[in-house]
């Protein structure tokens, strides 16, 4: 397999290049601008909107509610990207990866926005009653484009074998060895068993158990982050101020190309874990998103608005406070991954640090690959135009989970890289569509603000 990681090397630096990056965060720049800043104008009206309809099905066309979709992507986004994706891009682009991964995700939330708008917009009811959307939806119905998203759906496939499955159960069965001595084959072959009764529910079986699992592993993990950033609170700012110097400066003084590459690999990494984090600009979430019962497309938008601040700007920024604050980045610089995440936990927590960490990175990652399942299957059924391959997918989603459990830790990094490189192949094509589509975007937001102006529609 060597040629095959060496190939996926050449290609990651090609899709993870500068122009890449700027077409993702420029993205997110430009749709900010030319939708007047909707992460700012609707910052209030996403909270009332998320937090006030926890328990409400909501009005309109759709399959779930709309904070039941919500919670089945956040439980997609919600993975081990949070801790171990985290860590790596501390460990590989130094503190000043915070800053770029916070500043992408600013961005990102509009991205995300546009994403669930135009996809709840160009869904489609499926023969079985439910509803289908995305990517591949949007370029076939609103720009004609079939073979662009023919592409985006076979990258969705190959991408949820390594985000939304493998990478998940490796980093648990690493994490649960560490804290608990479970071997990885058994926590694979738990993690797939327990994966396997949700999933062949379908869809309302996945909502119905993400509804109760993400709020309760997001309480959870964030309590004791808190907990291990309170006890070394006057870190804090130093922590901080790091950050923004390796953000923008080389943190150890170096001269002329060491000190701009250095300020290169921060950025990098941090855009990159940033957006394997919260999946803004992929085009993933749009494929559960776009099930909600709603009566106005740029509603839903604002639950995606929710889901980037929630994961990045609040649990990754958590999970980078505990790594930088307790001084293990620098102090354990052989570790990585979720390893440096269980080394901060553990340096304030003790044993119990380690159990807690554990147990995040168990519930993230099942969160994720039942997430990522629906993605995928979502994906299969629109190239097959059919649901017949559907059972005999969930049982090879299930073997997947054992295989990535199984694997060693040159494994997991050589899948976080290939990861990495699928991310970005999905978001080229995903990414064409939200420029050419500003347009339709912009009408959408002004239709949905003049309703709610007029009361029409409530806010």
């Amino acid at each position: 397999m060597e040629w095959f990681w060496k190939l996926n090397s050449f290609v990651n630096g090609i899709v993870w290049g500068p122009w890449m990056l700027a077409l993702l965060v420029g993205t997110g720049i430009w749709l900010t601008i030319v939708l007047r800043f909707p992460q700012l104008r609707y910052f209030a009206l996403m909270f009332r909107e998320v937090l006030g309809n926890i328990r409400k099905k909501n009005e309109g066309a759709g399959t779930i509610s709309s904070f039941a979709a919500m919670a089945t992507a956040l439980a997609a986004t919600v993975g081990t990207g949070n801790i171990a994706g985290v860590a790596t891009a501390l460990h590989l682009g130094g503190p000043g990866a915070l800053v770029w991964m916070m500043f992408s995700a600013i961005f990102g939330m509009t991205t995300k926005f546009s994403e669930v708008t135009l996809a709840v917009r160009y869904r489609e009811e499926d023969g079985a009653g439910s509803y289908r959307g995305g990517t591949m939806y949007i370029l076939e119905k609103a720009l004609g484009m079939k073979w662009l998203a023919m592409i985006f759906a076979v990258f969705t496939i190959l991408a949820s074998f390594g985000i939304g499955n493998m990478v998940q159960s490796n980093s648990t069965a690493d994490g649960i060895s560490m804290g608990f001595g479970v071997s990885h084959l058994v926590t694979g072959v738990v993690i797939a068993a327990i994966v396997g009764l949700v999933i062949w529910g379908g869809l309302t079986r996945i909502a119905t158990v993400t509804v109760y699992l993400v709020p309760f592993m997001a309480v959870f993990y964030i309590l004791g982050a808190l907990a291990v950033v309170s006890a070394h609170f006057d870190a804090v700012p130093g922590a901080i101020a790091n950050a923004f110097r390796g953000a923008f400066f080389d943190p150890m003084a170096l001269p002329g190309a060491l000190a701009g590459w250095s300020v290169k690999i921060a950025i990098t990494r941090g855009i990159s874990r940033g957006v394997f984090s919260n999946e803004a600009g992929l085009g993933s979430a749009q494929m559960v998103h776009c099930t909600a019962r709603t009566d106005h497309p740029v509603r839903q938008g604002l639950y995606g608005l929710f889901e980037v601040f929630m994961d990045t700007i609040i649990i990754c920024n958590l999970t980078a406070l505990t790594i930088l604050a307790t001084g293990v980045l620098t102090g354990q610089p052989e570790l990585t991954g979720a390893q440096l995440s269980l080394a901060a936990f553990s340096a304030v927590l003790g044993p119990s640090g380690i159990m807690i960490l554990s147990v995040a990175l168990a519930l993230f990652a099942l969160s994720t690959i039942l997430g990522w399942y629906w993605y995928a299957e979502t994906a299969l059924v629109y190239i097959t135009k059919s649901s017949a391959m559907i059972k005999p997918f969930k049982i090879f989603w299930m073997v997947l989970i054992v295989f990535g459990a199984w694997g060693g830790s040159d494994f997991l990094a050589n899948l976080w890289d290939l990861s990495d490189t699928l991310n970005g192949l999905m978001a080229i094509p995903n990414l064409i569509g939200l420029l050419l589509l500003t347009k339709e975007l912009r009408f959408l937001v002004n239709d949905f603000d003049s309703k709610l102006k007029s009361g029409e529609l409530k806010r």
